[in-house]
């Protein structure tokens, strides 16, 4: 059976077993905004495997005596970057895919200021910040 990481199924006895922490700590954190699960009609909270997995990182923080506000600045922190590496993976693949569907054209070029300038088929990028250094006695020693 194959189970969906963001599926709530654990209770909180069962969450807090699984994280091998006790369930008034999964409550505190909830409060606190590290982890957030999800609620039943009845409001009572529901982990899913990734709050379990949250909430064994925050507890192997806190045992390294990071505090709960450096734990939430942790967690913000790899939640960018998590967020950051799968917007790359998506523009990667857009970038595959474009460059598969028109072969030997470019995508985009830049001006020298690093705006992005599209090009028609065939053409090639003006530049105008060429450097020419000239010498008249020859090179120098």
């Amino acid at each position: 059976m194959d189970v969906d990481q963001d599926t709530p199924l654990f209770a909180i006895a069962a969450a807090a077993e699984l994280a091998e922490l006790h369930p008034q700590t999964l409550r505190q954190y909830d409060r606190l905004g590290l982890v957030s699960p999800k609620r039943t009609a009845g409001k009572s909270r529901r982990y899913s495997l990734r709050d379990i997995a949250q909430l064994r990182e925050i507890s192997r923080l806190g045992a390294e005596g990071v505090s709960l506000e450096g734990i939430r600045r942790v967690l913000t922190l790899e939640n960018q970057v998590a967020a950051l590496q799968e917007r790359v993976r998506e523009l990667e693949s857009a970038l595959a895919e474009e460059v598969l569907n028109r072969p030997g054209r470019r995508v985009f070029a830049s001006d020298a200021s690093g705006e992005v300038v599209p090009l028609r088929a065939g053409t090639r990028v003006q530049r105008r910040d060429q450097l020419v250094v000239w010498r008249p006695w020859g090179p120098l020693l």
